[in-house]
């Protein structure tokens, strides 16, 4: 799926998936183990954010919202007022800005041969020492799910260790990796990371 496919999908799946997430359990602990260490000051972008719930709601009060569709940012914007439309492959985000980079359920929505792209414009938003916290996917695949949230979604990733090798060759160092409960139901690996 090209990149507009893939809006126009979470165009049309966004209510639901929103509906269906729990906003509590572990992997929403991270985000607030992140804002500890970061600090209310702090300035994080939150990317695919959708509703905001999850991620967004527990980051510092300055954080920002990024979502590819217009109708998570929507939903969103009930809660939360610093949101940007925009792709993670090419972020409508100055250099150095944020203190942190989040990333939940969200890359693996790119095509797996952009990975790189969007962890180097990861690296190049956020400022040295800043940090990175992103669902780690597990597995290698690229496949279109349809009947998924009522819908169809596109799914890629290049496997657990290129996708650390990814990471590393973007500029993110003292990777470390947790499992937690995911939003749906299961579980999923996190990665957190520093910029060099």
């Amino acid at each position: 799926m090209d990149r507009d496919a893939v809006r126009r999908a979470w165009e049309t799946v966004s209510e639901r998936y929103a509906s269906e997430r729990d906003p509590g359990g572990s992997d929403a602990a991270l985000v607030e183990e992140l804002a500890d260490r970061l600090g209310a000051g702090a300035v994080a972008l939150d990317v695919g954010c959708g509703d905001g719930a999850r991620t967004l709601a527990n980051l510092p009060p300055r954080s920002v919202g990024l979502d590819l569709a217009r109708a998570g940012l929507d939903l969103a914007a009930a809660e939360f007022d610093r949101l940007v439309q925009g792709d993670m492959v090419s972020l409508p985000v100055a250099d150095d800005a944020v203190d942190a980079v989040t990333a939940y359920h969200a890359v693996f929505h790119v095509s797996r041969d952009r990975h790189p792209d969007v962890y180097e414009e990861f690296a190049r938003v956020v400022r040295s020492g800043g940090e990175l916290l992103m669902t780690l996917p597990g597995g290698r695949f690229e496949t279109v799910r349809r009947g998924w949230m009522g819908g169809q979604m596109f799914f890629s990733a290049p496997g657990r260790e290129r996708t650390i090798g990814q990471l590393r060759a973007a500029g993110f160092v003292d990777l470390r990796t947790r499992t937690v409960d995911d939003p749906l139901g299961s579980s999923a690996e996190f990665v957190l990371a520093r910029r060099e």
